[in-house]
């Protein structure tokens, strides 16, 4: 942590080397939060690029007094700057590679129905291109036409579900996302003690006298530490 430290140091005076030392010892961080987003139809560089960004202004924002460790700072910016991203960017975005697909899978239909006067099956679209199946299926849905968030997509009994719910759900996903993360992050400074009193009470759902027998202390002393964590805990977040 101290040498972390001395590169922030250094970076917020402006040495270009420390900053750029900074990025590079936490590429494997930006990748972790990357890969919470994995299936959303975005480049994993493309979204590393991003979260990038989210680093960056950490070194910027980051305050060397702070009882904190870096990367639990950093986790919430790169995250924020990801959905922020994917929140702007719209609904939906194609990747480069199912885009080329498409339109590859376009000419070669096209070639098809000129010679053969009929269009291609999947199957033969598959083996002129060499390409598999579920990757041209999949081309071929992410190029149609997004939906208007008023579309219902499933009605029973009257009560109809449309796109714009689902798509609050998957924001909601990704808001949990973040939180369980950077709660992970923080409960990792707690001793072992600390962090059981922490888990079997909001992860477990265990009452405090439940605590006390496994940790082999009073309930009062669980209820003083309990407090006392999160009053820590409210003032690093």
């Amino acid at each position: 942590m101290e040498r972390t430290c001395e590169l922030i140091r250094q970076a917020k005076e402006g040495n270009q080397e420390a900053r750029s030392q900074l990025v590079e010892e936490n590429m494997g961080l930006i990748w972790s939060v990357v890969r919470r987003f994995q299936g959303r139809g975005y480049e994993n560089e493309d979204l590393f690029q991003i979260g990038s960004i989210g680093l960056l202004k950490c070194i910027d924002h980051f305050e060397l007094d702070r009882e904190v460790k870096f990367s639990t700072y950093a986790v919430p910016l790169i995250m924020g700057e990801i959905k922020r991203f994917l929140r702007d960017d719209g609904m939906v975005k194609v990747s480069r590679s199912l885009k080329e697909i498409n339109y590859k899978v376009k000419k070669e239909t096209e070639s098809y129905q000129k010679l053969y006067n009929r269009d291609p099956t999947i199957g033969e679209i598959s083996v002129a291109l060499q390409i598999e199946e579920g990757d041209i299926l999949m081309a071929m849905e992410s190029a149609q036409e997004i939906s208007s968030l008023q579309q219902a997509i499933y009605q029973s009994d009257g009560d109809a579900i449309y796109l714009e719910d689902r798509v609050e759900r998957e924001r909601d996903d990704i808001e949990e996302a973040m939180n369980r993360m950077y709660i992970d992050q923080l409960l990792e400074q707690l001793n072992e003690k600390e962090n059981t009193l922490i888990r079997m009470r909001y992860f477990q759902n265990k009452t405090q006298a439940a605590v006390a027998k496994v940790l082999g202390i009073s309930q009062v002393q669980v209820s003083r530490l309990e407090k006392k964590i999160l009053k820590n805990l409210r003032e690093k977040m």
